[in-house]
């Protein structure tokens, strides 16, 4: 067996009670937990209409504009599952559309990134099931592999092991080790109390602004 002939399964899956708990977050808190490492890239973007993302991440590893393995993936996932597939960024080629998109959410799939392209974008860009995608393109796939199933890949530049928990919103996605899961959502909750707070500072008009030109003296700025 070649190295690029493993169908693997999720090693350990988190907590599904965890995964609820991280679908009430939003990634600029969650990527500010995590010292805005562990971002997906600014070029995976949500092609659907509107829809949160949360799941442990069933990771594929294909050639480009190749997605037999993915086929394989939408057989094998579990319920709650985030398809994440590594197709290198590259856009020539679609690695899903509506159908595959269609069977994923019909196995209960919690979502699809393709960090490559997709087709179908209207009927996709039209529902609310979360897909991301780096493009758009009507040329279909191959299906001659090779690839891998549950192995580390890469998103958009970040790396990503079977089983991390995969955040998507309006603003991209976050992919986070399950051995920093509890810390990163202890800190997302802590930054959303206290960017609570400071809205409501902003919007009586009594937020303190003072921090600025403390700031700028520091750094040598005349005022």
């Amino acid at each position: 067996m070649s190295a690029s002939m493993r169908i693997l399964d999720i090693p350990k899956r988190p907590d599904p009670r965890l995964v609820a708990e991280f679908a009430k977050m939003v990634t600029p808190h969650l990527s500010d937990s995590m010292e805005r490492l562990y971002a997906g890239g600014p070029q995976l973007r949500p092609m659907h209409r509107e829809g949160k993302l949360a799941g442990p991440a069933f990771t594929v590893k294909t050639a480009a504009g190749d997605n037999l393995l993915v086929h394989k993936a939408l057989d094998s996932a579990r319920p709650g599952d985030v398809i994440v597939v590594d197709a290198g960024g590259f856009l020539d080629n679609a690695i899903i559309g509506e159908l595959m998109m269609t069977r994923a959410r019909q196995r209960g799939v919690a979502g699809i990134v393709i960090w490559g392209a997709i087709r179908d974008s209207a009927e996709i860009g039209a529902g609310t099931y979360p897909v991301f995608a780096a493009g758009v393109t009507h040329r279909g796939p191959y299906k001659n592999g090779p690839g891998e199933i549950n192995v580390p890949i890469m998103m958009g530049g970040t790396p990503v092991n079977p089983g991390d928990i995969i955040v998507g919103d309006a603003d991209g996605l976050v992919a986070v080790p399950q051995d920093m899961a509890e810390r990163v959502l202890a800190s997302a909750k802590a930054i959303l109390e206290k960017e609570t707070a400071s809205m409501k500072q902003i919007l009586a008009g009594t937020v303190d602004r003072g921090w600025v030109d403390k700031a700028l003296k520091e750094k040598g700025y005349r005022i």
